[in-house]
């Protein structure tokens, strides 16, 4: 018959050409948006050459990018699509309609999804600096298109509520932490290494509050005494550093290193006067200037005043300007590190560990110190302290013996000093 059609006919092997170049086409968008997504920006600032800094730069904006990419290839599996429907209704006739729709199926998702897509995902940076050239000319091309889409989008999803950033993006610091506690979870970064590395990105998010010395707790000297107990108060203390008050704690009118003190104290006895001239000792002569920092001061910038300042020791004050407590320099060297000690300091109770997994602990003790050294998840946005928790959940000071549990946590008030909580015993449910 004159209408037979040959699979030499131009009708035929046309549109099948088409086809497949269309597919190739779809295949190159498909990798291409798998690896410009999936691709590590630091490793492509790592490599060498001009197609890794192309991709740098379209990932900066990731919606125009992912746009461009998904226009082009929605566009070449429509024509394909269509393509093959009008070839096989030519060979099937009305079967052609189904016989394209199952034919183009499998040949797109096999050949146009999965394959270009799996090779992304193994080689990201090297496929992304490739495809970085013609993805930036295609997305140049198709950004009027682009911008058009972008706007409907954004007005479709506010008339039903829903915010829109363009701008918004992953804090570096927030998508660090989430690679760092994935490859812990994988076992691929030890729980050290993790702790260390989490801690050291915290810095920006907590306050010197949570970390510092309790005015309970620190070790002062009072001016009015007699400079033989100035003397014998600053050898028996294991601390370099002592402020120094008058009349009351409160009045901080300095802080005496124990350095200072022994070269005036030198000075003096070497004199012609001898030991008796160390009745003339004044210890205002050799305090330093207190610095007195605010108690919502972050850790990551005290740590930048105290390099800056070329200073360990700091007091802490609230926006009262009441004494709150005390920080050095290598306390928050130790919220990354862990507990520095050396030869005088001295030894602190620690956690008191049990058989069936309960932990003994002082009321003191830090949340996170006590997650860190457990690996538990006890919540510290409303507390730093062990005590405080408690006191936090029971909305009052409990008495000993008593029992809470909350966060999947069973909590016993073991020890009660006045309105301290001294001993607790905790277990997880």
């Amino acid at each position: 018959m004159e209408d037979t059609l040959s699979i030499t006919d131009a009708a035929i092997w046309l549109p099948a050409l088409a086809i497949l170049v269309l597919l190739f086409v779809s295949a190159f968008f498909s990798g291409s948006e798998t690896a410009l997504t999936a691709a590590n920006r630091a490793k492509l600032h790592g490599m060498e050459g001009e197609g890794s800094a192309r991709a740098l730069h379209l990932k900066e904006d990731s919606e125009r990018l992912i746009g461009g990419i998904l226009l082009g290839n929605n566009l070449a599996n429509i024509l394909a699509t269509s393509l093959a429907t009008a070839l096989f209704t030519t060979l099937l006739g009305e079967n052609g309609v189904a016989a394209a729709t199952l034919i183009m199926t499998a040949l797109v998702l096999i050949f146009a999804e999965v394959l270009p897509k799996t090779y992304a995902i193994i080689n990201p940076e090297r496929m992304a600096a490739f495809v970085a050239l013609p993805i930036g000319l295609i997305v140049k091309i198709l950004a009027p298109v682009v911008n058009f889409v972008r706007f409907i989008v954004r007005v479709t999803l506010r008339i039903f509520g829903v915010p829109t950033d363009p701008e918004a993006q992953i804090m570096a610091h927030e998508e660090i932490a989430e690679a760092i506690t994935l490859h812990a979870s994988e076992g691929t970064v030890e729980k050290d290494d993790r702790d260390r590395l989490l801690a050291a990105l915290d810095l920006k998010l907590r306050t010197v509050e949570e970390i510092m010395i309790h005015r309970r707790n620190i070790e002062m000297i009072d001016a009015e005494l007699p400079p033989e107990k100035i003397l014998d108060t600053c050898l028996r203390s294991p601390h370099t550093r002592i402020p120094v008050f008058r009349g009351e704690p409160e009045n901080i009118v300095g802080v005496i290193h124990a350095k200072d003190l022994l070269r005036a104290v030198d000075k003096l006895i070497r004199g012609e006067g001898g030991l008796s001239a160390l009745a003339n000792f004044d210890v205002m002569d050799v305090v330093m200037e207190p610095w007195f920092v605010p108690d919502a001061t972050t850790l990551d910038d005290q740590m930048r005043a105290f390099l800056h300042r070329h200073s360990h020791f700091a007091l802490v004050v609230d926006e009262y300007g009441a004494l709150q407590g005390l920080v050095t320099l290598e306390d928050i060297l130790e919220e990354i590190v862990g507990d520095i000690t050396d030869e005088t300091d001295v030894e602190v109770e620690g956690i008191e560990r049990f058989a069936d997994g309960t932990v003994l602990v002082e009321g003191t003790m830090s949340i996170r110190d006590l997650n860190r050294a457990t690996d538990w998840s006890l919540p510290d946005e409303e507390a730093n302290t062990i005590a405080g928790l408690v006191i936090h959940e029971a909305q009052t000071i409990p008495t000993t013996g008593q029992v809470f549990s909350f966060g999947g946590f069973r909590i016993e008030v073991v020890e009660r000093e006045r309105n301290r909580l001294h001993k607790l015993r905790i277990r997880p449910l």
